[in-house]
């Protein structure tokens, strides 16, 4: 048997459940975009029709997706090198030589990633609940007047960002910790000797080996943050004024409370062109970098 005919064989089996599960749901979604599919339609096939790319190009007309499309842009630009740094700071200090119980410390940590996001979704709105959450209380004890952080439209989305970071961090903190135990401790060495200081070494040493691992990261992190959806449904709804709709949530109001499946089909296919185009630059800036 030839070589390629047995990789064939072995692949096989995955590339059937990839085509099934992935390639076919894919392929009906586009399809179902294209056309004008809703809850009529789905009562009786004969209503549906084929508009082409309409659907697409009634979104671009839709102010409530530009707004939506804002509010996850923020998100992204805010929440991603936040939650990157947090999780390098973190991934530094379970490094360092110094620190003890470095098991304890990385459980605990990476607690939140593993934990249901509705429930901790619910615990963090009671915690920042404008009349008796536990955030304010403590602000009342040194002088600051309450906040309204979740029925602000100022102070809704900077809250979720938090809640977002606190909950996801520690699973880039993990793939971090492995870059950073994976340098050569003969580099901080020969860096000591020549008279470098700890944030020389960081600068010149650690982040550029660091690149790749921090790439990948920024990638993972990037396409999970334009995914936003859970945070705001649990917490918000999507209020205060439409301050917290994301796309996602837009997409689930026009698919599943407004049955328009051909339209919410379309808002995905935007959403994915998006990551697409981000993710890729990216990668060009990571191989221009020499990350890649």
């Amino acid at each position: 048997m030839r070589a390629s005919t047995a990789g064939w064989l072995f692949a096989g089996p995955a590339l059937l459940v990839l085509g099934l599960f992935f390639v076919v749901p894919v392929a009906s979604a586009l399809l179902l975009s294209l056309t004008d599919f809703d809850l009529y339609a789905l009562a009786d096939i004969d209503n549906l029709r084929f508009v082409a790319f309409d659907n697409y190009l009634e979104l671009l007309r839709t102010p409530l997706f530009w707004k939506a499309l804002g509010n996850t842009a923020y998100f992204v630009v805010v929440g991603v090198p936040l939650s990157i740094l947090v999780s390098l700071g973190a991934a530094m200090l379970l490094d360092a030589k110094v620190a003890r119980f470095k098991p304890l410390f990385r459980t605990a940590l990476f607690a939140p990633v593993v934990t249901t996001l509705v429930a901790v979704a619910v615990i963090w709105r009671y915690l920042f609940h404008a009349s008796y959450g536990l955030v304010n209380w403590a602000l009342a004890h040194v002088g600051i007047a309450p906040v309204d952080w979740l029925g602000d439209p100022r102070w809704a989305m900077p809250t979720i960002i938090l809640f977002a970071v606190w909950k996801n961090f520690g699973y880039n903190m993990v793939i971090l910790l492995a870059g950073l135990q994976a340098i050569p401790q003969d580099l901080y060495e020969a860096a000591r000797i020549d008279g470098a200081s700890r944030w020389q070494q960081f600068l010149h040493i650690t982040l550029p080996m660091l690149g790749p691992v921090l790439l990948v990261v920024g990638v993972i992190t990037v396409s999970g943050y334009f995914q936003l959806f859970a945070e705001p449904y649990v917490m918000t709804r999507g209020d205060p004024l439409q301050s917290t709709v994301s796309v996602l949530y837009f997409m689930y109001e026009e698919g599943f409370m407004w049955w328009n499946l051909g339209r919410a089909s379309a808002v995905a296919f935007l959403l994915f062109l998006i990551i697409l185009a981000v993710t890729t630059v990216l990668l060009r800036i990571g191989r221009r970098k020499g990350a890649l």
